[in-house]
């Protein structure tokens, strides 16, 4: 299983982002999929995630307000769709995999895990 995540970079405070996660090796269809992140000096902490039927899961109501998951089953892809970027949202971004995976994201406790992807969000 490979997860690759793309679309990080550079923006100001305000500005947007879209996250891609290329996933192979997988049915995708059947695995539950997960943002984390980690910023500088913190842990990793979960982001949003969507579960393999199709169920949205947000970290924060403030970040449901701001970013959207969704999922390509075609094309296996995962994204993360960031508005009113802000700069504690600067972190490194990671997709994860969870076959059948439903519920209890926080946990950090996923099947596979990508390489992340860096976002800078400047003020």
């Amino acid at each position: 299983v490979q997860l690759q995540a793309s679309g990080g970079g550079l923006v100001q405070a305000g500005g947007s982002l879209r996250l891609s996660c290329a996933a192979s090796g997988l049915t995708f269809s059947r695995y539950g999929m997960a943002w984390f992140r980690q910023g500088p000096g913190k842990e990793r902490e979960f982001v949003a995630a969507l579960s393999w039927n199709g169920i949205s899961e947000y970290s924060t109501d403030s970040l449901k307000g701001r970013f959207t998951i969704s999922r390509d089953n075609a094309k296996n892809t995962l994204y993360l769709q960031m508005n009113i970027l802000k700069p504690e949202d600067t972190a490194v971004y990671y997709c994860a995999a969870d076959y059948r995976r439903t519920t209890n994201w926080a946990t950090g406790r996923m099947g596979y895990w990508g390489k992340g992807t860096l976002v800078t969000v400047s003020s």
